[in-house]
């Protein structure tokens, strides 16, 4: 995906909300006729059908932007079945009528650039877009999006071609512990720092959060206020973003070869004492920049279980409890004493190269998605069909 910003003027701001306005009546409609034919007859709609219900009506809006909208709705109903064949599944309710959607996408045709400042868009206008670089490949989608903070971008999905590489250091190998106190521990003893760029921030969003709460309702200043709060989140997540991409560079241009934990965070998250600072250091998002970015360099990202990788001695493979107010590990059996977290990467590093005292682990390997490679692929041609 490759992201874009866009000034659009305050016609074609109103063309947009107009535009996003009726795909929610649209979504509705269809589900509330999709929901309908259940209960009476039994049966699912396909999307011919939904298809059919929309052929001339609703004509603000571009026909590949409407059958967008159709196509959620079906797999909004195929999510439904879904959950219903599903035992463990405990939520099997219909698809929730949307008060409002903030994006159309443009699946095959519609758009075009006319210059490297103007993007046009059918049924809205010619916008200026910020294109700090050209989207390599082909261009296959288009999405429209409005943040909370209200601001416009334009993301387009690519198809290009990922080449084979052969990474700069065939012989370098790391196991990585994610951690709270520090971000990740390397196999070979090197520390990073947990920015907690939220923590740091809850000052000022405090502050920004009061203020919000006191403006009256429905008021031009609460919106003002609320756009406030939003652009602080926002700018969080793109700090957070920026440190992500640079460390997850750094370590794949470094090691071919990468082991991580397979972690569970859905569950993790659940204590309430420890959700807010694992999910502001991202270990998803981490690991996931580290899987692409490993097969792009022509490296290696394997995923292990992690089974006792703190209560393990790396030196003698000792047991050894390891209550979590306990930092320093420290071996009855043989004598090692080194950080817990040191000691896990160095064990998730053993397990990952399939080291014959620890039991065979569950690995798997990622690939790249698509679009998430660029400076690594051949810049192609901007296209685009209207």
């Amino acid at each position: 995906m490759y992201k874009y910003r866009l000034y659009p003027s305050h016609s074609q701001r109103v063309r947009l909300f107009d535009t996003l306005n009726t795909c929610k009546e649209i979504y509705n409609h269809l589900l509330e006729i999709s929901i309908r034919t259940y209960n009476s007859e039994g049966k699912t709609l396909r999307k011919f059908d939904y298809n059919r219900h929309l052929t001339g009506k609703y004509s603000n809006v571009h026909s590949q932007v409407k059958q967008n909208v159709s196509d959620r709705v079906h797999k909004a109903f195929q999510s439904f079945f879904r959950r219903v064949k599903d035992r463990s599944c405990k939520e099997k309710g219909y698809p929730r009528f949307k008060s409002g959607i903030h994006s159309i996408t443009y699946p095959q045709f519609g758009f075009r650039f006319i210059s490297h400042r103007r993007l046009h868009i059918s049924k809205i206008g010619n916008i200026p877009i910020v294109l700090h670089r050209i989207p390599p490949g082909n261009v296959k989608t288009l999405t429209i999006k409005r943040n909370m903070a209200g601001q416009w971008f334009a993301i387009f999905a690519c198809e290009v071609s990922i080449p084979r590489v052969k990474h700069p250091s065939s012989v370098e190998k790391v196991g990585i512990d994610v951690g709270l106190e520090q971000f990740a521990i390397l196999s070979n003893g090197e520390m990073i720092d947990n920015p907690k760029l939220l923590v740091k921030s809850e000052r000022r969003l405090k502050r920004l959060q009061q203020n919000l709460s006191r403006k009256k309702k429905c008021s031009v200043n609460r919106r003002k206020a609320r756009y406030k709060v939003a652009k602080q989140h926002i700018r969080i997540a793109n700090r957070r973003l920026d440190f992500l991409h640079k460390i997850s560079h750094r370590i794949t241009r470094s090691y071919s070869f990468i082991a991580v934990e397979n972690l569970n965070i859905n569950s993790m998250v659940h204590s309430h004492h420890l959700a807010k600072h694992i999910l502001d250091a991202s270990w998803d998002r981490f690991i996931q920049m580290l899987s692409y970015k490993a097969v792009t360099c022509g490296g290696q990202l394997v995923k292990v279980k992690p089974n006792r990788t703190s209560k393990t001695c790396s030196s003698c493979k000792a047991i050894v409890e390891m209550p979590l107010n306990k930092r320093m590990f420290n071996c009855p059996n043989c004598g090692l004493v080194l950080h817990r977290d040191h000691n896990a990467a160095i064990n998730i590093l053993q397990v990952g190269l399939d080291e014959p005292e620890f039991t065979p682990a569950d690995r798997s390997t990622s690939a790249p998605p698509m679009g998430k490679v660029s400076g690594l692929v051949e810049t192609g041609t901007i296209r685009g069909n209207i």
